[in-house]
């Protein structure tokens, strides 16, 4: 089985594996790279308030929306990813959690995931997120784009613009951006990495 075949659990063991690996191989990569050219470009028209991230990793879009203002906390199910995050800042809530069981005791003006891939299926990650945004907050999602050639990402961690958006009913959300985009990331080693994002802004009604 090769590894555009390969399927995971997602589960905590396979995720601190996954971020023990990626310090071991690239310390520091997370840092370098920056946050998600998406998020800077989807959150720039929003005022700072209370934000969720999802699915943090090493924490670079929580430090970054951190920077820019918001009140941030940021969840993930690895203690490794996590303690990187925390030795970068200070000026986030880092929660180590299971987001297929975790709730937040609040909502927020703005929830957002980038990448992450939970032991649940996708869209049903996507729907258990989009119940944590305030009355007239923001949902941004940026995943893998299903049927885009997925490198070591399985298809059942990816999605497309048409799947995601279905889920979100016209009753309760205004789709901002639905997006579906081909880009190259540069990594710290100088490697140029294609990636095929799905890009999803959507706003819940007051």
């Amino acid at each position: 089985m090769n590894e555009h075949t390969e399927t995971h659990d997602f589960d905590r063991p396979y995720w601190e594996q996954h971020w023990q690996q990626a310090h071991r191989s690239e310390p520091g990569a997370a840092k370098a790279m920056g946050p998600n050219p998406h998020l800077v470009r989807e959150t720039s028209g929003l005022t700072p308030g209370t934000a969720l991230d999802a699915g943090c990793g090493e924490g670079g879009e929580a430090r970054w929306l951190a920077s820019h203002g918001w009140d941030v906390t940021a969840a993930d199910i690895s203690s490794e990813a996590l303690a990187r995050a925390a030795e970068a800042s200070k000026n986030v809530n880092w929660v180590q959690a299971d987001l297929t069981t975790w709730t937040p005791a609040t909502e927020f003006d703005l929830v957002m995931t980038h990448y992450a891939h939970p032991s649940i299926p996708q869209l049903a990650f996507y729907d258990r997120i989009s119940e944590w945004v305030a009355p007239g907050g923001t949902l941004l999602i940026v995943g893998h784009l299903h049927g885009a050639g997925h490198g070591h990402h399985p298809a059942e961690a990816s999605a497309t613009a048409a799947t995601i958006t279905a889920r979100l009913d016209a009753a309760t959300w205004d789709v901002v951006t639905a997006e579906e985009q081909a880009r190259t990331l540069t990594a710290p080693d100088g490697r140029t990495v294609p990636l095929h994002d799905v890009i999803v802004r959507a706003t819940r009604h007051p």
